[in-house]
């Protein structure tokens, strides 16, 4: 079982991604934004992160920077439906900057149990 923190600003996201962890025997977190995430990590390391890129307030790409400078050793998944536009894709760059995977929004509840699951080397199955 790994700690994961998922940092998403809609609600309906997180739910689904929180099911399906914590179905496959995860305990799950959940930030609404990148503060938040950062200060549930403070409080308690986790293992996996999968962040939202685009944010209100502290984005995704901020919060993979300060991860990778703060927290080396946690894994990070970052996630992305593109910005408002629906034509901006950062997936590339957050891995460039540290993320281990990425996902492309929408996804379902397998996909990204695999991801996490691939990212741990198989030690949450």
């Amino acid at each position: 079982m790994a700690r994961v923190i998922v940092i998403d600003d809609q609600e309906p996201i997180r739910r689904i991604v929180r099911r399906a962890l914590e179905n496959d025997g995860h305990e799950v977190f959940e930030a609404s934004d990148g503060e938040v995430g950062m200060e549930l990590l403070e409080r308690a390391p986790a293992d996996v992160v999968i962040t939202d890129i685009f944010m209100p307030g502290m984005d995704g790409i901020q919060t993979l920077r300060e991860i990778r400078k703060r927290f080396p050793a946690i894994k990070v998944i970052a996630m992305s439906g593109g910005d408002s536009t629906g034509l901006l894709d950062l997936r590339q760059d957050a891995e460039l900057l540290g993320a281990l995977k990425s996902i492309q929004k929408p996804f379902n509840a397998r996909e990204i149990v695999e991801l996490v699951r691939g990212v741990l080397g198989g030690e949450g199955s």
